[in-house]
């Protein structure tokens, strides 16, 4: 928990925003496992998180715009809980820590809405994405559930947006600590990838990494031998030698911020030429995505640049052919990288993704592409100065894309088709880091760089 300076600053710049109404912002509550009383972990929604910093589970709070005055909806304790989780500090305490003077009993929230219905207040909110919090406020605004995303506050998202998207110092220095997690994480894997481990075994250390240290995982941890499939979440194979390693996770620390890095390591400790070939372009390709990261350079124009590289060097190797430039206009290398170069994190490894991917990532100025890869990029907005983003460059192949595309002759001008033939057991390569953008140009966050050129990678896989 930050300062409750923090927090208040935070309202009140949002309340300043919206000018008139009122902001209602619903916490999550436990939601069950398989029976009522056995949950999942509970996690805080981010937004409510963010401006109300309180991690405990039903929780509302309220923004009134015109009265300057902020809420926290809640209940105190009861003996039963008392007996079950031991003393709890009160609302008001838990209110109070966050710059909160006033608090009601959360079946009190009800009767304030409805009475701000009556009244013709505005009722600013954001669309809720658990079903639980969505059937909550379809009872208190008297909405159809269908209906809550078209209904949401347009105003309050984008004014969410423009302060969430910069980092302060006080995130900055938790993202620089769930970073120092995600290196430890992805340092025992490399370590530990022999021939004959266990997939699960490596996943299960990390997640145990994450758990010991934080919150646990910021996203369901990918560490696969078959790279080409982008968010392979099974871990039933065994480390072979030859194969090579995709592993794409990250932590979250105690005050839910979050890291996500990826690396591709050799599962027999070194790289084939032919493997090092790919590696190597995809290695340049993120360093050139550090190179351009900068104030007032448009992530799309990074994401082309990344593109065009790509292109260049993979027809040096004879799997594209062509003139570059027209190869890159017309998207071929989304063949090799059909996603977006990175995106926004914070307190959510993709962060705000819940309030609608083009007002977090493209905003008024920036437009989404209808091109297969380009329309996939989820950050091509201007970067300003404490952006925080990830630069996450890949090359797969993957049989049935290539098929696909040889057979409808999509792109047949800049592929050579038959040369991908010696590459369909390839798997793929993704290179991860998570970057802040500063008022000159950028810097890697963690206190260092996870092992990522050849020689590196190969030196800590045999320590």
């Amino acid at each position: 928990m930050f300062p409750k300076s923090v927090y208040k600053t935070r309202r009140q710049l949002l309340a300043k925003d919206i000018e008139s109404g009122i902001i209602l912002m619903l916490g999550n509550s436990e939601a069950p496992a398989n029976y009522q009383d056995n949950t999942y972990k509970f996690r805080q929604d981010s937004t409510f998180l963010y401006f109300f910093g309180i991690q405990d589970p039903d929780f509302a709070g309220v923004i009134d715009a015109d009265k300057g005055e902020d809420i926290i909806f809640g209940n105190d304790v009861s003996i039963d809980d008392i007996i079950w989780m031991g003393p709890q500090k009160s609302v008001a305490d838990k209110a109070a820590e966050v710059g909160v003077k006033k608090t009601k009993k959360l079946s009190d929230l009800s009767k304030y809405i409805k009475a701000a219905i009556k009244a013709g207040r505005k009722i600013h909110y954001i669309a809720p994405y658990r079903y639980q919090v969505k059937l909550f406020l379809s009872e208190l605004l008297g909405i159809p559930v269908g209906a809550l995303q078209r209904n949401s506050s347009v105003k309050l998202i984008k004014a969410a947006v423009s302060q969430r998207i910069v980092k302060d110092k006080y995130e900055i220095a938790e993202i620089d600590h769930a970073c120092n997690i995600g290196y430890a994480m992805h340092y025992f894997v490399m370590q530990n990838c022999k021939p004959g481990v266990t997939e699960q075994s490596l996943a299960g250390m990390m997640d145990g990494i994450a758990m010991s240290n934080g919150a646990g995982v910021s996203f369901a941890t990918i560490l696969s031998q078959h790279g080409e499939t982008l968010h392979n979440h099974d871990h039933s194979g065994i480390i072979t030698k030859g194969n090579l390693l995709t592993v794409d996770a990250g932590a979250e620390n105690n005050n839910n911020y979050c890291s996500d890095f990826t690396r591709t390591m050799p599962c027999s400790g070194k790289f084939t030429t032919k493997q090092k070939e790919i590696y190597q372009i995809v290695c340049d390709c993120n360093n050139l995505a550090l190179k351009l990261a900068k104030p007032g350079v448009a992530y799309f124009d990074v994401h082309v640049a990344v593109y065009r590289l790509m292109a260049e060097r993979l027809k040096a190797l004879g799997l594209m052919k062509g003139d570059v430039e027209e190869a890159v206009v017309a998207g071929a290398p989304a063949l090799f990288m059909p996603h977006g170069l990175g995106h926004n994190m914070g307190l959510d490894v993709h962060d705000m993704e819940n309030y609608g991917e083009d007002y977090v990532g493209y905003g008024s100025a920036a437009k989404r592409s209808n091109k297969f890869g380009y329309r996939s990029l989820r950050m091509a907005r201007k970067l300003v100065e404490g952006n925080v983003i990830t630069d996450e460059p890949g090359i797969y192949f993957i049989p049935a894309l290539i098929e696909k595309w040889k057979k409808e002759k999509t792109c047949a001008q800049f592929i050579n088709f038959a040369r991908l033939k010696e590459y369909y057991d390839f798997g793929g390569i993704r290179l991860e880091d998570d970057v802040l953008i500063t008022k000159t140009g950028n810097r890697l966050l963690g206190a260092k760089r996870l092992p990522i050129t050849v020689k590196e990678v190969e030196a800590a896989m045999k320590g």
